[in-house]
């Protein structure tokens, strides 16, 4: 029974045509996704961005463009009781010389042509994103 909505916001940063990835290892499954994560009670989706970019990467974003918010239904892959709504931003990194990544979950990040044939995400709204970025730059 579902009985959560969690609500996901993600970022694509774009540049020279290749899109920032992060590998990491969630419920014991390895995952290529977006950079970014939950929204915290009282905190607005721009500000959540901003966050997860700190937390997790120590760099710091401007925010350009909403890019695509999820429409249909969908459980969690991890969590049955749970219902996502994930919101996509396009993103800017300001401070790229000081990219470090704190988030001890993350295994590595790549920078991963927009242009590549195969859509390389497992999740599947991330999947429809990288599609709307293909549309978007090629």
């Amino acid at each position: 029974m579902i009985d959560k909505i969690n609500v996901r916001v993600y970022a694509c940063a774009v540049k020279d045509n290749k899109v920032l990835t992060l590998f990491e290892e969630y419920a014991g499954q390895p995952l290529l996704k977006f950079p970014g994560g939950g929204l915290e009670f009282g905190e607005g989706l721009t500000d959540c961005l901003h966050r997860e970019f700190e937390e997790e990467l120590n760099i710091k974003i401007e925010i350009l463009e909403h890019l695509y918010t999820q429409e249909n239904f969908l459980v969690s892959r991890f969590r049955e009781n749970e219902q996502l709504l994930t919101i996509y931003y396009m993103v800017k990194i300001t401070n790229e010389e000081d990219f470090l990544i704190l988030d001890p979950c993350i295994e590595k990040t790549e920078w991963l042509p927009i242009d590549t044939e195969i859509n390389p995400f497992s999740l599947p709204v991330d999947k429809i994103v990288f599609e709307k970025l293909k549309e978007k730059f090629l």
